[in-house]
């Protein structure tokens, strides 16, 4: 072979390499069919080229059948809470090994999408020791997503001085699309993300500022409207609400980049979204959706965008059933820097969206092997540890 075939030859397999490696990483990671022919507000919407991890990482399971969990959440001293949605929580360390079983929460409503929910601590808890949880609470004729607080005393494995600072109500009995998530922001203040319930009468409540439910709320630690709120003082309208027209608001987390709040909700048949969540703002439900119901009927009219109401970040459809979210705010796999991570339940797999200038600009699926529903994911120590339906933690990190 003369050198004029061999560079030839070469150049054509270089070619073909490249084209293989955008044919395989550059189109969209979903393949399956949207559930309507709903067009997206803006490109890169949904559907986004796909990407992939170059740095090597590995992932370990480290606990397993903790039971049925909710959240993990890393503590400020470097270790893991999970909570058990059957009402207690565990104290778990960075390999999985359980520390501590926690107990003396109020009883919960344990069933259907109820239980003990989400757990954030106090910015001052190295000293106060005070933690924060949302949970499904039997109250008057019904339920409602509740939250508490009270003080850590790790060495006897319970909370003590236990007092309820938040109820969303109105109470409704379905047990359904409660939320919850729980965010303390810069200035020690509490977000927390309620789910409108689900049923007819419950969801419309979304749009109507005398309802907590479809909302996310900020409030002090006593449970108070917090200081410079969007609605603070203004007439017939509740003053904790932060933004409305929410569906199922089940993963809250802030940029470390940018300081903003994303948020991660339920559509119904399609219509998954992520949001930026900013005050006063009306995020649509059930207005506008890119889903269907699951009658296959379309919600209401049938719109996706309206004035005054706010697009999502990124929506999927089908589904992927996105639970709690947290981005990777370390640099030991440079990649994954300020990107932010979607557990996603019935896609069954961990998302991880490529972010900039606020747009998602790529997409991966992680733990697709493990064909398990994860629930939760939580950021600690330059790893990231992922938690399933059924109580096994994954650790991911470098190798």
């Amino acid at each position: 072979m003369n050198v004029y075939h061999f560079l030839k030859n070469r150049f054509l397999l270089s070619t073909f390499v490249m084209f293989t490696y955008i044919t395989c990483f550059a189109q969209p990671v979903e393949t399956k069919s949207p559930n309507s022919d709903y067009k997206p507000a803006f490109e890169g919407q949904t559907r986004i080229n796909g990407v992939k991890t170059t740095t090597p990482y590995k992932v370990e399971k480290i606990a397993e059948k903790l039971g049925h969990p909710f959240a993990i959440a890393a503590m400020p001293d470097g270790r893991l809470m999970v909570t058990i949605k059957s009402g207690f929580m565990e104290i778990h360390d960075k390999d999985g090994a359980l520390i501590k079983k926690i107990t003396g929460f109020p009883a919960v409503v344990y069933e259907g999408q109820g239980g003990l929910l989400d757990v954030a601590f106090d910015p001052n808890f190295s000293t106060n020791k005070m933690i924060y949880w949302s949970y499904a609470e039997k109250y008057e004729k019904g339920n409602i997503t509740t939250v508490a607080k009270g003080k850590l005393n790790e060495s006897a494995g319970k909370v003590e001085d236990v007092s309820v600072i938040f109820r969303a109500t109105p109470v409704t009995k379905s047990n359904l699309q409660y939320g919850s998530r729980l965010v303390f922001d810069k200035d020690g203040n509490l977000f927390v993300s309620i789910g409108e319930k689900y049923i007819p009468e419950a969801r419309v409540q979304a749009q109507q500022l005398n309802s907590y439910l479809g909302k996310i709320v900020k409030i002090t630690t006593d449970g108070k409207a917090a200081k410079g709120n969007p609605f603070l003082g203004k007439a017939d309208i509740l003053p904790e609400i932060y933004t409305y027209g929410h569906r199922n608001p089940d993963g809250l987390e802030i940029d470390p980049a940018t300081g903003e709040l994303w948020e991660s909700e339920f559509g119904p048949r399609g219509g998954d979204e992520i949001n930026i969540i900013r005050p006063g703002k009306n995020y649509g439900w059930p207005v506008i959706t890119y889903g269907i119901d699951y009658s296959g009927e379309k919600m209401g009219d049938g719109i996706q965008q309206k004035p005054g109401m706010e697009q999502p970040v990124y929506y999927w459809d089908p589904v992927i059933s996105p639970c709690g979210i947290a981005f990777y705010k370390g640099s030991a796999i440079p990649e994954w820097k300020n990107n932010l991570f979607v557990s996603a339940l019935s896609g069954q797999h961990l998302d991880r969206l490529v972010i900039k200038d606020n747009k998602i600009v790529g997409e991966e699926r992680l733990l697709v092997d493990k064909k398990n529903r994860i629930r939760d994911v939580a950021y600690l120590n330059e790893m990231l540890f992922a938690i399933t339906d059924d109580g096994d933690i994954y650790r991911i990190s470098k190798k």
